[in-house]
């Protein structure tokens, strides 16, 4: 089953929908659950809701996936580009969206210190961190592994899917150097290859994932990658992903 309630960012003054998927035994039982923050909530559970009219189905695969699990879905800033500086966590320049404000940090300290703290209270949640992941896509994703590097000590997983870390690739290896990445991390990363173009544009991507795979490694982390034969950026295509990143990070 999927519940709302509605939010405030205190930092930000902006009201914000939460998605929160419970199994569907949740209120016949007194079981506790891990779980996983997603970012773009509206997109995650139903068609109906979702910007584009496509979204992961997640729901539909939950009900039937073998561990269960409470997925708290954040909904984004729908208006204009806003929803880009509050999934950044800094303030860049980017190519081709121009001046974005890195609300990121700001939004996170939300969700640890405010969001956490009331799903916590309000839902049977396991509260260690070994029980706690974040997810999401494109901007999402970045956020992900911004989330798992920055937060380690909350978040223990981290799914990365299409993640535009290529947008900040130094302020994010500027970040790992100050990072503490406990060894029991797990951080999956994937991206589709008709995301991008052409064999040099693969690569390009391959080599970014690659860098934050090693330095994972080194950290005594663990990491995978899946490089998507003819993904696409788009919610159609990480559908086809739900099992594989829930398996990697949560078996």
């Amino acid at each position: 089953m999927v519940e709302k309630f509605d939010i405030v960012i205190t930092q930000l003054g902006l009201e914000r929908t939460i998605h929160v998927y419970l199994p569907e035994d949740y209120y016949d039982s007194d079981e506790q659950y891990p779980v996983m923050y997603m970012f773009d909530g509206h997109n995650l559970f139903y068609d109906h809701d979702a910007t584009y009219g496509k979204s992961w189905g997640l729901k539909e695969f939950l009900d039937t996936y073998d561990k269960k699990l409470i997925i708290v879905g954040i909904e984004c800033n729908h208006e204009g580009q806003k929803r880009l500086s509050e999934y950044c966590p800094y303030q860049i320049e980017s190519k081709y969206f121009g001046h974005l404000n890195g609300q990121g940090k700001i939004l996170m300290d939300w969700v640890v210190n405010e969001l956490k703290i009331l799903v916590d209270q309000k839902y049977r949640t396991y509260l260690f961190r070994e029980c706690t992941g974040i997810a999401g896509s494109s901007m999402g994703g970045l956020m992900a592994f911004y989330t798992v590097i920055y937060y380690n000590k909350y978040f223990s997983k981290a799914a990365c899917i299409s993640p535009s870390i290529s947008m900040c690739m130094e302020e994010l290896k500027n970040e790992y150097t100050q990072a503490k990445i406990m060894e029991d991390t797990r951080v999956y990363f994937s991206f589709g290859t008709d995301e991008v173009k052409g064999k040099n544009g693969i690569q390009w991507m391959l080599n970014n994932i690659l860098y934050f795979n090693d330095r994972l490694i080194e950290s005594n982390a663990s990491s995978y990658i899946n490089v998507v034969e003819k993904g696409q950026h788009n919610e159609a295509s990480w559908q086809l992903e739900n099992q594989i990143y829930l398996d990697y990070l949560w078996k």
